[in-house]
C-alpha cells in the first residue's frame, strides 16, 4: 500500500526523535497524535500530478478543466471536471435553469481522439426573486466530465468550447476555449481529483447514497390547473427539502409547499402547475424528472404521473413552518444517539486495555486527596474530547477534499496500526516496570501510570482511549455517525462533541464524586501482579494489531514487525534485569522502533483484503446484483466486516458463525455476501453511504418482502438476525410457515 512519502517521513521522523529523546511531553504527544490522524486520512496513494488547463476569464467569472489522471491510461472513460469560479453575488446555471437562463454547452468537435463527452450536473440551489424560480451555482462549481475516447490508450488533445451565462443584476453570456492534452501512458492520480470527485458525489443519483426516497407522486386538481403532490423520505432529518420538476415544454412549476413529520425524516411537498398560453400538452402520464434535494444531498427519478383525488395534509404542521424546526428537533435526537453511544463505547473490547491502565491507576488513588483524584479524571475527559475534536477535524478536511469518510477508517493503514501497536507495547513495557531504570519519570507520564500521577499522563490515556475505541461500533453510534457525515463541518464537530462527552462521562463521573475513586484499596504488594497481568492484556493487543496489518500488507512483513515489537520487550526487560545504563539501551530500542513503522510504510506486500474471511458459504459483496437476487425470489444477507473491527468479530463468533443461525439459513433460498474493509474500497464505502452509514460493523437482510433491505443493530443478535430474516421471505413462504 503507497503512501504520501512527505507525509511518512515527517511522521517517522518526529515519531523517531521523540521516541530517542526519552520521553514525550503532553504538547508534544498531543501535536504528534493530531498530525498522525490527520496526515494518515489525507495520505493518497503516489505523488499527485497536475493536470489541469490554465485559468480563463474576464471579471465576475473564469473557467479550466481538470483531469483526474495525468494521463490517459488504458481506461475506456476519462474523468474530468469544468471548473468555473464566481465573484461574489454571480451566479451560473443548472441544466435546467427555471424561468430564466441557459444552461452550460460545450463543444468539442476539434479535439483529437474525442467521442464523446457528458456532462454531470451537481445538487444545485435555487434562486427566487421576484416571483421567478431559478436553479444554478453560486461562488464556485466543478461539473464532473465523462470523456470517451474514439481510440482508448491513446494520447487526448481535448479542445473545448464553452458557453455559458452568469448573472447578477445584469446576464453576462460568456464563451471561452479551453486546452488540455493528456498523453498516451500510465495514468497517475492528479491532484485536481480530489475537486472532480468532491462534486460528483453531488451529483443527484437514485438517493440510495444520499438517503432520500420519493415514496409517492401524483398531480390532483385538472389539467388547466394541476397541482403535483410528492410525499418523500429521508435517512435523516430533513433541512430544508426541495423539489425540481422537469416536463413537458409550457409548464412552470412553482416552489414546494413542504410539511414534515414530528421526526423530519419524511415530508410532503405540493407543487403548482401554471400552463403557458397555447400549451396543449397533456401533463398526465407525460414523463417528468423529479430531483429531490436538501442542502447537498440530492437524487432524481424519472415518473409518469396520472391524477388522484386530493388529500388532506400528510403530516399536521403548518406547510413551510417545519422546516427548521424538525432540522433542530432532529439534531437534538441525533446527539442525544451520539452521548448514547459514546457511554456505551465504554463498555465495548476495543476500550478495556485503556480501561485496564485506568483502573490500575485508580486503584492507586486509594486514600489521597480528593481535589488531586478530581483533576486526574478531569485531565483523562479532556483527552477524550480532544481526540474527537481531531477526528472531527480530519473527517472535514479529508470530506473537503473528496476523500472517504468513515468511522474507524484510520485502521485501514499500515502506519496508524503500526503506531498504535509500539505505542501499547511500551505501555506494557511499563507496566511490566521495565522503564523505572531506562526512563525513571516521562515514558511513566506518557503512560499516565506511576507514582507522580501526571496531568498530561492522564491527558493522553484519554486521548488513547479515543484512538483505540474507533474500530469498534456501539448501538446509536452509526446513527448518529452517519447523520454527521452525510452533514455539514457544524454538524460532524457537535456530533463528534456529543460522542466525546458520552465516552469521557465516566471519567467526568468519578471527578463529580472522588470518593468512587478515594474509597479504593490501598496499593500493596498485589499490585505487582496485577499490573503484570494488565500488561500481558496490553501485549495481546500490540500482537492483535500485527495480525491486522498481516492482512493488510502480508505475513511477513507483519511478522518483521511483531518480531521487532517482541524485541524491544525483551531488550527493555534485560535492561531493567542487568540494570543498563540508558545510553546503552537507548539506540537498540529506537532502532527496533523504526523497524516497526518503516516496515508499515516501505512494504508493499501481496496480502489480499478479505481472503480468509470469505470461506465457507459466504460470497464477496457484489451490491449491484442483490435487486437481481431478490427479484428471483431470494432472501440476501450482507456482513460487512473487517479484521480491525472488533465489534465485528464478536457478531461473527457469537452470531453469523454458530450453528443456530447454520440451522436458520438451511432452510432458505439465501445468497450470502460478505464486504470486507479491512483496506480502503470505494465500492463499499459507496454500499454503505447509500444506507446512511460510515461505519461498521454493518448487516442487512434483503428478500421479496423487504426489497430496499432490513438494517440489523451494530451488536447483532440471533433473535434480531431470525427476525429479519423471515421478515425478508417471500409473503406466500412466510405464511405458509406461520
Amino acid at each position: 500500500m503507497a503512501q504520501g512519502p512527505a507525509y511518512t517521513y515527517v511522521l517517522l521522523s518526529t515519531f523517531a526523535r521523540a521516541f530517542l529523546l526519552n520521553g514525550i511531553s503532553m504538547i508534544r504527544l498531543s501535536s504528534l497524535t493530531a498530525a498522525l490522524l490527520l496526515a494518515l486520512s489525507l495520505l493518497a496513494p503516489g505523488q499527485a500530478a497536475a493536470a489541469a488547463s490554465d485559468w480563463t476569464g474576464i471579471d465576475e467569472s473564469r473557467v479550466r478543466v481538470l483531469a483526474a489522471g495525468d494521463a490517459v491510461g488504458s481506461a475506456e472513460s476519462l474523468s474530468l471536471g469544468l471548473q468555473v469560479g464566481l465573484e461574489e453575488g454571480w451566479k451560473t446555471y443548472w441544466r435546467s435553469p427555471g424561468d430564466a437562463g441557459f444552461p452550460l454547452e460545450l463543444d468539442w468537435s476539434d479535439s483529437t481522439n474525442v467521442a464523446a463527452v457528458e456532462v454531470l450536473w451537481p445538487v444545485p440551489h435555487r434562486f427566487s426573486l421576484f416571483g421567478l424560480e431559478t436553479f444554478g451555482y453560486a461562488e464556485e462549481v466543478v461539473y464532473p466530465l465523462v470523456l470517451r475516447p474514439e481510440r482508448p490508450g491513446e494520447a487526448v488533445n481535448l479542445r473545448l468550447n464553452v458557453n455559458y451565462l452568469v448573472c447578477e443584476e445584469i446576464c453576462i453570456p460568456r464563451t471561452f476555449d479551453l486546452a488540455l492534452d493528456l498523453p498516451a501512458g500510465e495514468a497517475q492520480p492528479a491532484a485536481e481529483n480530489f475537486l472532480i470527485e468532491k462534486y460528483r458525489a453531488l451529483v443527484p443519483g437514485d438517493g440510495q447514497s444520499a438517503g432520500l426516497a420519493i415514496q409517492d407522486a401524483m398531480l390532483t386538481g385538472s389539467e388547466d390547473a394541476p397541482q403535483l403532490i410528492a410525499k418523500v423520505s429521508s435517512a435523516f432529518p430533513f433541512e430544508q427539502p426541495d423539489l425540481i420538476v422537469e416536463g413537458p415544454i409550457g409548464f412552470a412549476y412553482s416552489k414546494p409547499e413542504v410539511t414534515l413529520s414530528q421526526d423530519g425524516q419524511t415530508a410532503e411537498l405540493r407543487i403548482a402547475v401554471e400552463r403557458g398560453r397555447g400549451v396543449e400538452a397533456a401533463l398526465a402520464e407525460a414523463p417528468l424528472t423529479l430531483t429531490l434535494f436538501d442542502g447537498q444531498r440530492g437524487m432524481e427519478q424519472q415518473v409518469s404521473l396520472s391524477f388522484g383525488e386530493a388529500t388532506a395534509p400528510l403530516l399536521a404542521a403548518s406547510a413551510g413552518s417545519g422546516v427548521a424546526g424538525g432540522g433542530d428537533r432532529g439534531l437534538v435526537v441525533i446527539l442525544l444517539f451520539a452521548l448514547a453511544g459514546g457511554l456505551l463505547l465504554n463498555l465495548m473490547p476495543c476500550v478495556l486495555p485503556v480501561l485496564s491502565i485506568k483502573l490500575l491507576s485508580a486503584v492507586s488513588y486509594g486514600g489521597q486527596d480528593r481535589g488531586r483524584v478530581r483533576l486526574s479524571f478531569l485531565a483523562s475527559a479532556a483527552g477524550i474530547l480532544f481526540s474527537f475534536l481531531v477526528l472531527a477535524a480530519g473527517l472535514i478536511a479529508v470530506s473537503a477534499f473528496g476523500g472517504v469518510v468513515g468511522w474507524g477508517i484510520q485502521f485501514q493503514q499500515p502506519l496508524f496500526l503500526a503506531v498504535m501497536a509500539l505505542i501499547v507495547t511500551l505501555f506494557a513495557c511499563n507496566l511490566f516496570g521495565f522503564f523505572e531504570i531506562l526512563l525513571p519519570a516521562r515514558l511513566s507520564a506518557v503512560a499516565g501510570i506511576g507514582d507522580d500521577h501526571s496531568y498530561r499522563g492522564h491527558f493522553l490515556t484519554g486521548a488513547f482511549a479515543t484512538l483505540l475505541a474507533t474500530p469498534c461500533s456501539a448501538p446509536f453510534l452509526g446513527t448518529a455517525v452517519g447523520f454527521a457525515l452525510s452533514r455539514g463541518p457544524i454538524e460532524v464537530l457537535l456530533v463528534f462533541t456529543a460522542l466525546g462527552v458520552g465516552l469521557a462521562l465516566p471519567y467526568l463521573l468519578v471527578a463529580a464524586v472522588p470518593r468512587l475513586a478515594t474509597a479504593l484499596p490501598k496499593p500493596g504488594p498485589w499490585m505487582i501482579v496485577l499490573r503484570r497481568i494488565l500488561g500481558v492484556a496490553l501485549l495481546a493487543t500490540a500482537l492483535w494489531l500485527a495480525s491486522v496489518i498481516a492482512t493488510q500488507i502480508g505475513v511477513a512483513p507483519a511478522g518483521l514487525l511483531t518480531a521487532a515489537l517482541l524485541g524491544i520487550v525483551v531488550w527493555l526487560g534485560l535492561s531493567r534485569r542487568f540494570h543498563w545504563q540508558a545510553a546503552r539501551v537507548r539506540p537498540i530500542a529506537g532502532a527496533l522502533a523504526a523497524v516497526v513503522l518503516v516496515t508499515a510504510v516501505a512494504w508493499r506486500g501481496d496480502a489480499e483484503s478479505g481472503g480468509a474471511s470469505l470461506a465457507g458459504t459466504w460470497g464477496p459483496l457484489e451490491h449491484t446484483e442483490i435487486a437481481g437476487h431478490v427479484a428471483e425470489g431470494r432472501v440476501v444477507l450482507v456482513d460487512v466486516t473487517a479484521d480491525w473491527c472488533i465489534t465485528c468479530q464478536v457478531n461473527k463468533r457469537l452470531v453469523l458463525s454458530t450453528e443456530e443461525t447454520a440451522a436458520v439459513l438451511e432452510g432458505l433460498d439465501i445468497v450470502l455476501m460478505r464486504g470486507d474493509w479491512t483496506l480502503p474500497d470505494q465500492a463499499i464505502a459507496d454500499y454503505l453511504a447509500s444506507h446512511g452509514r460510515y461505519g461498521i460493523p454493518f448487516n442487512a437482510v434483503y428478500g421479496p418482502a423487504a426489497p430496499d433491505g432490513i438494517l440489523l443493530p451494530e451488536l447483532l443478535s440471533q433473535s434480531a438476525l431470525n427476525e429479519a430474516l423471515e421478515q425478508a421471505q417471500p409473503d406466500a413462504l412466510r405464511l405458509s410457515q406461520q
